[in-house]
């Protein structure tokens, strides 16, 4: 039987609720509710940052919370709604678990997951 490094889910995300997605302090708390959700423990603040402001078609805020067991990342386009966050972690954790934050936090009309079980 495998023994795994880590999983890592993958999320592509379409047509967010666009006010969400650009409010820097429901992005704080998107995190705070998201990692105790998923029972990790986060490892100091959030980083949360606008990027991109160069070209419409990409401007957006981008996240990272480390976690004791690894990360959590993303980045939201503004213009569009889509966003893209990954969750990796060496503790299992349950997929639907992210995903209902994420719809809680950012009513999106989609969402395309993948799970990868990393291996040891």
């Amino acid at each position: 039987m495998a023994e795994y490094w880590g999983w890592h889910l993958l999320l592509d995300i379409q047509s967010c609720d666009i006010e969400s997605i650009k409010s820097k302090e429901n992005l704080k708390n998107f995190l705070t509710v998201l990692v105790k959700r998923i029972e990790m423990v986060s490892f100091g603040p959030p980083m949360i940052e606008h990027f991109a402001t160069h070209d419409p078609e990409k401007a957006g805020y981008s996240i990272v919370q480390l976690i004791e067991t690894s990360n959590i990342t993303g980045h939201f386009v503004d213009k569009t709604g889509d966003a893209y966050i990954d969750v990796f972690s060496c503790l299992q954790f349950q997929p639907d678990d992210v995903i209902a934050v994420v719809q809680e936090f950012f009513a999106p009309l989609k969402i395309t997951d993948k799970m990868i079980l990393r291996l040891a």
